[in-house]
């Protein structure tokens, strides 16, 4: 436990900034709280990503998904970078948070009618995600006009951002309440996206951008990958109850075992590979590429989120609860996987730019592995005997991250001191 010296006092503090320097900056215990919110949603977007493709509507389930995904990471990344800045842990602050953390919740609550709308296909029924983000942006506006009057040197920065989130949120809510057939607002979500995603930027570009902490930022992502990654060992529940005969449990069999073996494998798997990236020093000596950090993730934890879902699915199969193949089952366990090894390759590389024809063999090899999964499930291989297979292609990083690739990634780490 902590040892406390002095009384907290949580009195209202000036958002001057914090020291993008301090010295052993970490998550606070309001961050984790925070985080936990998202935990409801990820869970969320993960089941019904599962039982939507379940029933054979493969593309709904991944539309849907695809849009609770971005909507998710990006309420968590507009906080998170905000709060790197400006955390002042005073009650104000810790009363917007609250706000915000009432907003994830709601948001979480809309998901299912977003699925459902996109399922049924006449159109998206988004008003309950909007409403929650609506909540969100009305304290996390009023954060910015906070930095806005009691930081002169942010003033710009913090007024563009208020103004572009705001503006923003209003087209959001004219989709929301209008009703227009599915495809006129897919292409209008999509247009309003890229607005999002271009709002950080315009505002940064002034004079004085915000102070983020790179260490603090890059273990408050490495924290959200393992709230992505707990969905892996949902599933791995979800897919063990399947094989040992449903809810009221069963006899433990070889296939139980592979599901368990290669469920807890594959999250195993992931979370070495993201752990072998050293993101926080990188950021420090390369910020500039912050924007390939931030955006690339919301692909990162996507495909996290998906393979848990597709555990999830591979149950449901088990079950014969899906219209699915089991081929089909295979592949939509094995693309999201070659998506994270790849994503995490080219965050990895962009940041820290060191090549070697280690790392071509090892992608290679181990979409050469998924690959082969798939063709065994199509020749008739049980799916727990596949996801064994599938298991050994985030390993086959870790072994090459082991064996030589530290080497290079060290080599690299070097340069970026001198």
């Amino acid at each position: 436990m902590t040892d406390h010296t002095h009384a907290q006092v949580h009195r209202i503090r000036r958002m001057s900034g914090r020291d993008p320097h301090e010295e052993g900056r970490v998550s606070s215990p309001l961050e984790l709280l925070f985080d936990l919110t998202f935990v409801i949603a990820v869970g969320v977007a993960a089941t019904y990503l599962a039982e939507v493709t379940a029933e054979g509507h493969i593309l709904p389930a991944l539309l849907g998904f695809g849009f609770a995904t971005f909507a998710i990471t990006w309420a968590w990344i507009n906080f998170t970078w905000f709060a790197s800045a400006f955390d002042t842990d005073d009650w104000v602050y810790r009363a917007m948070t609250m706000v915000q953390m009432v907003g994830v919740v709601i948001l979480a609550l809309g998901i299912p009618a977003m699925f459902q709308s996109i399922e049924e296909g006449h159109h998206l029924d988004n008003r309950v995600i909007v409403a929650g983000y609506v909540v969100m942006r009305v304290a996390m506006i009023s954060q910015w006009l906070r930095v806005a009057k009691q930081s002169p040197e942010y003033r710009a920065t913090a007024l563009r951002y208020a103004k572009g989130v705001g503006l923003a949120q209003i087209g959001w809510v004219v989709v929301a309440i209008v009703e227009l057939p599915l495809v006129p607002t897919l292409c209008l979500t999509t247009a309003l996206t890229v607005f999002e995603m271009l709002v950080p930027g315009w505002a940064e570009s002034t004079a004085k951008p915000t102070p983020w902490h790179p260490h603090h930022i890059a273990e408050r992502y490495s924290l959200f990958a393992i709230i992505a990654l707990g969905e892996g060992l949902v599933g791995t529940i979800a897919s063990s109850t399947g094989v040992l005969g449903g809810e009221h449990g069963g006899h433990w069999t070889w296939d139980a075992v592979a599901v368990v073996i290669a469920g807890v494998g594959l999250t195993f798997g992931l979370w070495w590979i993201y752990f072998i990236n050293p993101f926080g020093k990188v950021l420090e000596h390369r910020p500039q590429y912050a924007w390939l950090f931030g955006y690339g993730h919301i692909i990162v934890f996507g495909s996290i989120v998906a393979v848990g879902a597709a555990l999830h699915l591979a149950g449901l199969y088990v079950e014969h609860h899906t219209e699915l193949s089991a081929t089909q089952v295979i592949t939509f366990i094995a693309v999201p996987i070659a998506i994270y090894i790849v994503s995490i390759y080219v965050i990895h590389l962009a940041l820290l730019p060191v090549w070697s024809w280690l790392y071509a063999w090892m992608i290679a090899s181990a979409l050469i592995v998924l690959g082969l999964a798939i063709v065994l499930a199509a020749a008739g291989v049980s799916v727990p005997v596949c996801l064994l297979i599938v298991m050994v292609a985030p390993f086959i990083q870790v072994v090459g991250y082991e064996w030589r690739g530290h080497n290079f990634q060290q080599q690299a780490l070097d340069e970026l001191s001198d």
